[in-house]
């Protein structure tokens, strides 16, 4: 009897065990399976194909196109782009002149300029036209190609042949490049005598270094008692720069993030490890729809310890965690290896991959039937699967169709580099004015350019004449369509009047920017930023801000829809 016990005891440990190696193997025959028949289809095409084809471009568009099934974040990098993956993603330094290009046509236009970097040194300006790189034409070269000969090893010397507004002949620039180190942070300063303020772009490499610094730095004025953190516009970067940059703020030992995946080794938990820098003084994140996961991880993190008061749009909405794996001949795959959870449990992750690939991309969103709540540390209550949702709700300015219109086709660019080059210097950014001659005669330079453009309300009338000549009824309408359409046009004609407050603005930020470079434009922006004046106001008054982490009617909307 006990050998027929110990027979069946052998028995049902054998069946398990015969299960999971059949499982094994029906998984490494599909993955053989399906590696032979790409193979070759590979072989076969490369042999009979009518024309040449590029083997690694072929095989990079095979990989590119299976990693697209999975979702934006997970991607394949040749030996041949490691390094630009590396100045996005991990480092932003590189050796060159400080400067960044497009290309508009046929011409390269220089963006933007570094402050006391070589380019600007050499008196390179946004605005010039780039002809010529050590006697190389630019013509036919991509801004990405344009931008590799920009770039070299630092000490080394580039000739540049520059055309310029209101010059005849070409400039020509010998230029030593320098290693450019490139911050994470942007800007920062005073915004006054008690609020600090700072800008943080990225979180990549050394960013925990500089914004510690740069809060030291901040802190050695003896009256500021508040920050604005600026995570606008930041995609984020680095999860651990991100968690050491919360324990600036935070007590030792809290735990900010939980990292789940599939494996052990993408499952991880994250604390703060140090002693907090300053643990009371008063923080407000800001925030809008294009910041991402470091981002979020910092602000939500903020939001769920009751650290600091979050004003702005709600944020993109990624909880994902990627991890860079090596690949042979030097090649990299980042993959989506986890989602990371906030202090109070939350994943802000908003989109659902599933069907990607169907439909052109199809992208899912988390319906709002399926949110759970979770409780800040002080028992507000916030959501998972939406993303961060600020304390304080300020829309984003809704830009006139003529200012748009005026920026996308680089006018108020142009229009700046000729007021440069024309202008040797201009009032500090405090105290700099747009005349109102200066504006007439901007008004006067669109006179000889292209800025057409269609209004919400010629674009509806246009499709109630198509609708309603499908339907037949266009006939008895249409004296009264055309007055109207008349009427339109001759309102249009006074946007230029009606939309000057904006378009002054437009202009002077661009124009403080070539003469002030990055610095002046952010001290522009500052004094007329609507969500840095609504900081501002709440930092001033400790009340109200304690009220707001206390959950005691904090939520506010200012210029745009409420809370869902």
């Amino acid at each position: 009897m006990k050998f027929k016990g110990r027979k069946w005891l052998v028995i049902w440990m054998i069946i398990p065990l015969a299960v999971i190696s059949w499982g094994f193997k029906e998984d490494y025959f599909q993955y053989s399976k399906q590696l032979t028949i790409f193979s070759e289809v590979y072989r076969e095409a490369n042999q009979f194909y009518v024309d040449e084809i590029n083997p690694g471009q072929m095989i990079k568009t095979g990989i590119n196109s299976m990693l697209e099934k999975l979702d934006p974040f997970t991607n394949y990098y040749p030996e041949s782009e490691i390094e630009d993956y590396r100045i996005r993603h991990v480092s932003a330094d590189y050796g060159g002149i400080g400067a960044s290009s497009f290309r508009m046509g046929d011409s390269v236009i220089v963006y933007d300029v570094l402050k006391d970097y070589p380019a600007q040194q050499a008196d390179l300006r946004a605005g010039d036209v780039i002809l010529a790189v050590n006697d190389r034409s630019l013509k036919g070269l991509s801004a990405e190609e344009v931008d590799d000969l920009l770039k070299g090893q630092s000490g080394t010397t580039i000739r540049l042949s520059v055309g310029r507004v209101g010059v005849v002949q070409p400039l020509e620039k010998s230029i030593v490049r320098k290693d450019i180190k490139v911050s994470n942070i942007s800007y920062y300063g005073m915004i006054n005598d008690s609020t600090g303020y700072i800008k943080l772009d990225k979180f990549l490499q050394n960013c925990y270094n500089e914004m510690r610094d740069a809060l030291v730095e901040l802190k050695k004025n003896p009256n500021m008692n508040s920050l604005v953190f600026d995570l606008r516009g930041n995609g984020g970067g680095l999860l651990e720069e991100s968690v050491n940059i919360l324990n600036l703020f935070i007590d030792k030992g809290q735990l900010m993030v939980t990292q789940k995946g599939k494996t052990q080794g993408s499952t991880n938990t994250y604390e703060t490890k140090n002693e907090p820098i300053d643990k009371d003084i008063r923080v407000a994140i800001l925030i809008d729809d294009h910041s991402a996961s470091a981002s979020e991880i910092t602000a939500g993190n903020f939001q769920d310890v009751d650290r600091g008061v979050v004003f702005g749009q709600r944020s993109y909405g990624k909880g994902l965690v990627q991890q860079t794996r090596p690949l042979t001949f030097n090649a990299q795959l980042k993959v989506t290896v986890a989602k990371y959870y906030t202090a109070s449990g939350r994943c802000v992750q908003t989109r659902v991959y599933t069907h990607r690939g169907e439909e052109g991309n199809k992208i899912e969103f988390i319906p709002d039937s399926v949110l759970k709540t979770f409780q800040t540390k002080n028992g507000r209550t916030v959501y998972d699967a939406s993303a961060v949702y600020p304390d304080r709700y300020i829309a984003q300015h809704d830009t006139t169709n003529i200012g748009k219109t005026l920026v996308r086709k680089l006018h108020i660019f142009n229009y700046a580099s000729k007021y440069r080059n024309e202008k040797d210097s201009i009032a500090p950014p405090g105290k700099f004015k747009l005349s109102d001659q200066e504006y007439a005669d901007f008004i006067k330079y669109l006179q000889t350019k292209n800025y057409s453009y269609s209004t919400q309300t010629e674009l509806a009338l246009e499709e109630l004449k198509t609708t309603a000549t499908k339907d037949k009824y266009y006939a008895n309408i249409s004296a009264d369509w055309e007055a109207l359409n008349s009427t339109l046009k001759k309102n249009k004609e006074n946007d230029l009047i009606t939309s000057k407050k904006e378009l002054t603005s437009f202009l002077e930020y661009e124009l403080i920017g070539r003469y002030y470079f990055r610095d002046g434009k952010y001290q522009y922006m500052l004094a007329n930023d609507p969500i840095v004046k609504d900081a501002l106001a709440v930092l001033g008054n400790p009340s109200l801000y304690y009220s707001i982490l206390k959950g005691e009617g904090s939520y506010k909307v200012i210029g745009g829809p409420g809370k869902k």
